[in-house]
């Protein structure tokens, strides 16, 4: 029996995932017009005192007696639907954007978030990245959006001048809680961790990076040297070399990550492509002594940390209300 080539199956299957993929967000977008349009009417009449909580309760069983097996209209969920309404409503921007996740991000979002900054952050990185629910609430746990206000990426000037969007990529501290390293490890045990964990190491590092070897060979003039882990990143159409230390950062090992750079430019990089970034992972580092190393460094290159247990998130929390009062404070000073 005669059968089609192998490429028309995968074809037609390919057709059938992207129609599926489209249908799954349509619906998810109508559901989440019709979550807006409730929370909105809701919100109105609760506004103008013709509706009370009571009201609500009352909705909620008329619909559960008129709409047998309709599920996700219970009381509580009504008033969810109110506050995702007034969280966003006089965001016209955001507001957009909110078609693009499941309800259950949102629910997430909404009652995990502290400040409207924080909302709009999660909400636009989750969009961003894809997340799935499992991620999003990691990057709760790991307070990522403390972590990016107090501690942004320090890079060196070069990196600004030659990609200045990657302030938006990078992180100061790098979370690796899923290699359960023991408080002393070594490199090699870094370094294997981080390639059989692969995948969750993607998505800590970001969507938009492609893994491309692990001790990348480098040859120049009649030696040999292997770079720990290289990637491209498609947003920025670059190289990114990562290598580990597992003690604090040193200033001369910019010196080694410069020289690697400067191999990938000259003999990977292909020419459609930017010039490389180099990331120093290391266990820990002082950020004085990292602001003078990067200050007069000529490499593109950033110094970050990883960490191999989640943070104290409290901390992060009161460390950043200290933060927005001393911004009033000297915003209030300049007026």
């Amino acid at each position: 029996m005669s059968t089609l080539p192998d490429t028309g199956f995968t074809e037609i299957v390919d057709l059938i995932a992207a129609a599926r993929q489209r249908a799954v967000q349509t619906v998810n977008a109508t559901l989440i017009d019709l979550y807006w349009q409730v929370g909105a009417i809701i919100s109105r009449k609760i506004a103008a005192a013709e509706w009370g909580d009571g009201v609500v309760a009352q909705l909620a069983e008329h619909i559960a007696r008129t709409q047998p097996g309709l599920r996700g209209f219970t009381r509580r969920n009504l008033f969810r639907m109110r506050q995702f309404y007034e969280a966003y409503r006089d965001d016209e921007v955001v507001s957009a954007l909110l078609r693009q996740l499941p309800w259950t991000h949102h629910l997430i979002i909404l009652s995990q978030s502290r400040r409207d900054e924080e909302r709009d952050f999660y909400l636009r990185t989750a969009i961003r990245e894809k997340w799935s629910k499992r991620e999003l609430e990691r990057q709760f746990k790991a307070a990522l959006f403390e972590r990016a206000v107090l501690s942004p990426a320090k890079v060196s000037p070069l990196v600004t001048q030659i990609h200045p969007q990657a302030l938006n990529v990078f992180r100061d501290v790098y979370l690796v809680e899923f290699l359960a390293l023991p408080e002393a490890h070594s490199e090699l045990d870094l370094h294997r961790g981080l390639l059989h964990c692969l995948k969750d190491f993607l998505i800590e590092l970001g969507r938009d990076f492609c893994f491309v070897g692990s001790e990348f060979p480098l040859q120049v003039g009649k030696r040999d040297f292997a770079l720990d882990l290289l990637f491209f990143h498609r947003g920025l159409n670059c190289l990114v070399a990562i290598e580990l230390k597992v003690g604090r950062f040193e200033p001369e090992y910019l010196g080694k990550l410069g020289f690697y750079l400067e191999a990938l430019d000259r003999d990977v990089k292909k020419p459609h492509e930017n010039p490389a970034i180099g990331v120093l992972l290391c266990a820990s580092k002082d950020d004085e002594v990292v602001e003078y190393a990067l200050n007069r460094s000529l490499s593109p290159a950033l110094i970050a940390e990883y960490q191999t247990q989640l943070p104290d998130k409290k901390l992060l929390q009161a460390k950043l209300h200290e933060f927005y009062l001393q911004n009033m404070h000297e915003a209030g000073e300049d007026e």
